[in-house]
């Protein structure tokens, strides 16, 4: 089997047919580049988000809306392998326990940093809220733009994505979806 700085430099050979003998000067170390940056891209696979979310606090009796909003997230797409990056707001309602702030943004890189699609990182993170802190409610509303979208199919760069899962109150009650979304606007 070849080894992932082997592919890399395949794909590369395949991009530019005329470097197959030997790779210009500015492609040399590409392929051990690409590996390296994958194991930041692709962190998320070596966490576990129950490890993230099993420090909690103490709510000392706090039953309102907790809303960590304009999380900066990064991706890549599983279909063609091309980013996308946006803001997810994620927020819940506490019963006993609450969790350090970080750690909502922590969830959120946690599913990000794998092949995935917007759809997925959105039900993912609210399962794991959901599982986890055991809340009244959990909500996240995540906005993103797609290279794939932009550089390459429709060419639409412009073009932003919106998806959302409510579970909870969130779902069954009109006045806490109401409530959460004045907060995230303001």
């Amino acid at each position: 089997m070849s080894s992932p700085q082997d592919l890399v430099k395949g794909i590369l050979e395949h991009i530019e047919p005329d470097q197959k003998e030997s790779l210009r000067e500015g492609l040399k170390n590409t392929p051990k580049r690409v590996v390296e940056s994958w194991k930041e891209l692709y962190s998320g696979y070596n966490q576990d988000p129950k490890d993230t979310l099993k420090a909690t606090f103490n709510g000392e009796g706090y039953d309102g809306i907790v809303l960590l909003k304009d999380i900066e997230f990064y991706s890549t797409c599983e279909h063609h392998m091309l980013s996308f990056t946006g803001k997810a707001h994620v927020a819940y309602i506490p019963t006993e326990r609450i969790v350090g702030i970080s750690k909502l943004a922590r969830i959120v890189e946690i599913y990000s940093r794998r092949l995935q699609n917007q759809e997925r990182i959105t039900t993912q993170v609210a399962d794991a809220l959901e599982k986890y802190l055991k809340p009244l409610g959990a909500a996240i509303i995540i906005e993103a733009k797609h290279d794939c979208m932009g550089c390459r199919g429709v060419k639409k760069s412009h073009a932003t994505m919106t998806t959302s899962a409510m579970r909870g109150v969130f779902f069954d009650k009109a006045e806490a979806r109401s409530e959460l979304m004045d907060l995230i606007k303001n």
